[in-house]
């Protein structure tokens, strides 16, 4: 929980990125009336008031990532937010947007933002220009889409015909499977306890240790989820995570186990299948070398942080018995990877 409270966001941040987040949300909704009121008074038919929602060319916005999730780290300045379109969304759309949200976004507040169209990403980034500066990924995508994809191969789906400036299509099939993700995640992970917590560890453990960094992190999210749920009752932090290395350390992430399975895709699909047989072996081997630290008290190594001061003397082991002293802390586990196996037998 020490390392927790050093790894969760400071309030200053927390406060920035609800901020640009509500702007821009606020921007993205008059941005929305505007090219609706335009298209209205293009064709004046008697008739358009009957629902205006069926009119709007964009249906609304919606977050996603560690933002939905609640998994913002501290030093996290990316956060990602999905916009809706009714049709499949074009550069021109994209363009469109991007013109008209600077002017929406003077409307609701007097800052500066500097705003960028990423056609390769199907996105729009936003980045604030005052401290700490934030940064909002606004990707484009469709419903129809996904509809169109689950149908391919039937007659009926060349009758839709693309716009000739579509956007990456598989970047906004992404999207969507990230609406899906966040949806997910907050029925299910949300409201478990030390689940995100755990999450939050693991994310940070990610961005520290190499061997980690190839941990897709939907596939984590998976797994932590998994293990935590299906203890016998509810697990302490600690507890938690020394479940969640034992089920990675028994081996489900090697090639020919399980897998872990996408619970948000109609058609089986291995979240782990981004992942080659040495990044595996290397996951599962560290840890094994994880746990062993955990056993003999050195979780402060796993984490990455000095050791916590002793309340209970008994335990105290360095002033207790003679072991060799680490002279590298922290860095133990870091390096694993190019320990000596008897190394590991000296703690």
């Amino acid at each position: 929980m020490t390392k927790h409270a050093a790894i969760y966001p400071t309030e200053e941040e927390l406060q920035a990125v609800q901020k640009i987040v509500s702007i821009t949300e606020r921007a993205l909704k008059l941005v929305s009336d505007s090219m609706t009121d335009l298209e209205k008074s293009k064709n004046k038919e008697g008739d358009d008031k009957k629902d205006g929602s069926k009119d709007r060319a964009l249906k609304g916005v919606l977050r996603v990532g560690v933002l939905a999730k609640g998994l913002l780290l501290r030093g996290d300045r990316n956060v990602n937010l999905v916009l809706l379109c009714a049709e499949k969304p074009s550069k021109t759309l994209l363009s469109r947007i991007a013109e008209s949200l600077p002017k929406q976004l003077a409307v609701i507040s007097p800052e500066k933002y500097d705003i960028k169209c990423a056609v390769s990403e199907a996105a729009i980034i936003l980045n604030s220009c005052v401290e700490p500066k934030m940064q909002v990924t606004i990707t484009l995508t469709s419903p129809v889409i996904r509809e169109e994809n689950m149908r391919d191969g039937d007659v009926t789906s060349g009758m839709v015909k693309d716009p000739p400036d579509v956007l990456d299509r598989q970047k906004c099939l992404d999207a969507l499977a990230a609406l899906r993700h966040a949806k997910w995640f907050q029925a299910r992970a949300n409201g478990l306890q030390s689940c995100v917590i755990i999450i939050r560890i693991l994310r940070d453990l990610c961005q520290r240790v190499p061997t980690w960094s190839d941990f897709p992190s939907w596939a984590m999210e998976l797994l932590v989820e998994k293990a935590i749920s299906s203890a016998t009752g509810p697990q302490s932090p600690g507890d938690a995570l020394r479940r969640v290395f034992e089920c990675i350390s028994s081996g489900i992430i090697l090639k020919g186990g399980p897998g872990l399975l996408d619970p948000c895709e109609k058609d089986p699909f291995d979240t782990l299948a981004v992942m080659t047989d040495q990044q595996r072996e290397d996951i599962t081997s560290s840890a094994q070398f994880a746990l062993r630290l955990l056993a003999f008290r050195q979780i402060h190594k796993v984490l990455g942080m000095d050791p916590l001061p002793q309340m209970n003397q008994r335990f105290n082991i360095h002033n207790n018995r003679k072991r060799r002293r680490d002279s590298d802390g922290v860095d133990g586990f870091e390096a694993e990877g190019k320990k000596d196996k008897k190394d590991y037998d000296n703690f």
